[in-house]
């Protein structure tokens, strides 16, 4: 009997400590006889507390009659049964249960007299199961709503694509089901891929994808791995990087071509110009680089604003490409090996273009090729209901004998077009190896010039203007000289182009206009001489915004009148812009300030212009007067000129008198006043006042 005891006390341990809850239900009573203590604890209870409730109460009404149809499976076929169910413990914890029911029976074939209920808490495994299936549920949303394609595959073979993948392909998903990633991969890119796809590699690149009619696809690979369900697959997702070349094509577009015009720009240029030198050099031909510059184009841009400027430029840029050869433009081909026997063109800003004549041309035709650029670029153009031209300057480098180098060739075509400028523009030159050394020589004249400034080198001389009827002091002009620490007296024709050019003019012109003035006043004060002081203006100066508040400021701080000042323009200055022309000369004149016409009959100014501005003077060019009496032309042309300045009321004075003879004979011609040597060479400040004090017997 002890023995006994002993082996129920050892099946009771063993009982309570399994994992599985066990019950014995007696079959009449439905009452519990056993239960072990996991069995107890599940529904709050103890293994004593347990024994003699019958099922509904231990587990519930509602559960009782859900296994209901179970236990009576189980009476009647004397077999056991399973099911799986959801029920609540003690603690309210939701539960998934699998119940095991069998039939006690002490022999085979006798009615049961109860039954034994085995469960089991499988709740670990049905949420691992839930996870799961969310988690796939979720990845399968993902894949159908990303953008982004996405593709599975193990061993490279295909498993699963989503709906933008098939979409970039143009294919249904049967159509890629068990077939080789690579199959669909642009064949330039498979070695690439099916190097990734040996290493494993979790990477993100470039490649490229084949749609359905053959086209391919830029794309981007990211690569990963994932471990699913035992199994190691292969996830990509393929990014459509069609908008992004595109961009990418735009940038590199913008980044090498003017947005303007469309032209190629000087970047781009320089790579294209050297193929095709190195080109050129192999074969041992030639080239021509053509630098144009449009002339006076600042004029269109301050006249009529830059819209017009902007409309002006893209026309230029298709009259060039209008004048190339029509088998081929470099400035828009992108393969290089097409550049043979091309012309390229580009716009490096502003108003400036450049040329690369290839193919070898000899001489004569590059020559052809500047005339009619000449004639194209210049001819009119309809501009809101007015015909605008600019003409170009062009300048002219021949590849290899004035450079090697994109830079050597643009710098001298640079320097011959300025030589063309300073010829009188709307023309065209060959770069000559002088030039380089006159260019040379101008960069240093210009930064000599800066240090002038600076350093205060300037000084005035002033030639007297005298009357031809009585000998009486009309005016004055003022002359800048450079007295240079080293060479002494630097005459202007030296240095006036070069501070033109580099608009040193400015500070120079401003310093002339404040000390002429300031010498004007004293010798009024004083008494040596009440005629106006002639200034002579740069075009820069004229056309310098602000101009007639620049002159008013300086006669206030001289404290000058407006008479003591007068102005000497050239005819080219009243050509540019007729309307500010008058329009600043009415207000100069409203403050006493005279009005001279400097270097006249050299311009061909428009007599109905000259008869609507405000001008005081006409100043016959020196260049008229130089051969009189003898030549006939000149004569001419003075005495026309004298005659004209008395019909329009106006005094004519004759420049570069220099002897007996020119004055007599333009006074017996009528003409006004002289300036010249006859009468008095230009003088420093201290010998004027000395001529001046001689004169007045001070």
């Amino acid at each position: 009997m002890a023995g006994l005891k002993a082996q129920i006390a050892q099946f009771v341990r063993v009982c309570n400590n399994l994992s599985t809850a066990i019950a014995y239900y007696e079959r009449f009573s439905n009452a519990c006889r056993y239960a072990n203590r996991g069995y107890a604890e599940m529904f709050g209870q103890t293994e004593v507390s347990i024994i003699g409730l019958t099922l509904a109460q231990i587990i519930g009404d509602e559960a009782a009659a859900a296994i209901e149809p179970q236990v009576e499976q189980v009476r009647r076929q004397r077999l056991g049964a399973r099911h799986e169910h959801q029920l609540f413990d003690a603690q309210g914890t939701p539960r998934h249960i699998e119940v095991h029911l069998l039939p006690h029976m002490p022999q085979e074939g006798d009615e049961p007299l109860g039954g034994f209920m085995l469960i089991s808490d499988i709740s670990r495994h049905r949420n691992v199961e839930s996870a799961l299936r969310e988690s796939e549920e979720r990845l399968a949303k993902f894949m159908h709503a990303s953008a982004e394609g996405i593709v599975f595959h193990k061993g490279g073979l295909i498993t699963d694509a989503n709906p933008p993948l098939l979409a970039l392909l143009g294919r249904t998903l049967p159509e890629l089901l068990g077939r080789h990633t690579l199959e669909f991969v642009a064949p330039e890119q498979r070695h690439r891929v099916a190097e990734v796809m040996a290493s494993g590699d979790e990477i993100s690149y470039d490649s490229a994808i084949l749609h359905r009619d053959g086209h391919a696809l830029p794309v981007e690979f990211i690569v990963r791995t994932l471990h699913y369900q035992g199994e190691h697959l292969r996830m990509t997702i393929v990014r459509d990087m069609r908008d992004r070349a595109e961009a990418q094509a735009r940038i590199h577009h913008l980044a090498h071509h003017d947005a303007l015009t469309g032209l190629p720009n000087r970047l781009a240029f320089d790579t294209r110009a050297q193929a095709l030198l190195e080109q050129a050099r192999d074969r041992g031909e030639r080239l021509a680089l053509l630098f144009i510059d449009l002339d006076h184009f600042k004029r269109v841009n301050d006249s009529l604003g830059h819209p017009v400027g902007d409309m002006l430029l893209q026309t230029v840029a298709e009259r060039i490409g209008a004048a190339l050869r029509s088998q081929g433009r470099a400035g828009m081909l992108s393969d290089v090996t097409q550049l043979r026997g091309a012309d390229l063109v580009a716009r490096f800003g502003g108003d400036e273009f450049v040329l690369l004549l290839a193919g070898d041309p000899a001489p004569a035709a590059v020559q052809a090729v500047a005339a009619k650029l000449l004639a194209t670029i210049g001819a009119p153009l309809e501009v809101q209901g007015a015909s605008i031209s600019v003409t170009p300057s062009i300048g002219v480098a021949i590849y290899p004998a004035h450079g090697e180098t994109p830079a050597a060739l643009i710098k001298h075509a640079d320097i011959a077009m300025y030589r063309a400028k300073l010829q009188g523009r709307a023309a065209w030159r060959f770069f000559e190896p002088a030039m380089a050394e006159a260019a040379y020589a101008e960069l240093a004249m210009e930064s000599r010039l800066a240090q002038a400034v600076r350093a205060h080198e300037f000084v005035l001389h002033f030639q007297p203007q005298q009357s031809l009827v009585d000998g009486r002091l009309l005016g004055i002009e003022a002359l800048v000289r450079w007295l240079h620490p080293e060479l002494g007296l630097v005459p202007p024709d030296q240095f006036i182009p070069v501070a033109e050019a580099h608009r040193l003019i400015l500070p120079i012109g401003q310093w002339v206009l404040h000390e002429a003035l300031r010498c004007a006043v004293r010798w009024h004060a004083s008494g040596l001489a009440r005629v106006p002081v002639a200034v002579n203006l740069s075009t820069l100066q004229f056309q310098m915004s602000g101009f007639v508040e620049t002159v008013e400021r300086a006669l206030q701080d001289a404290g000058a009148s407006g008479p003591m000042l007068e102005l000497e323009l050239t005819e080219r200055m009243l050509m540019e812009d007729v309307v500010g022309v008058r329009t600043a000369l009415q207000r100069l004149k409203a403050t006493g300030v005279g009005i001279a016409i400097d270097d006249f009959g050299t311009g061909y100014t428009s007599l109905a212009l000259l008869k609507h501005l405000p001008v005081d003077r006409l100043k016959i060019d020196r260049s008229f007067i130089t051969d009189l009496p003898r030549d006939a032309g000149s004569a001419a042309i003075v005495r026309a000129i004298i005659q004209l300045g008395q019909s329009l009321g106006l005094q004519v004075v004759a420049e570069g008198v220099e002897t007996d003879a020119q004055r007599e004979w333009v006074r017996e011609q009528g003409c006004d006043a002289m300036q010249g040597f006859v009468e008095g060479e230009p003088m420093p400040l201290n010998a004027f006042e000395a001529w001046l004090a001689q004169r007045t017997g001070r």
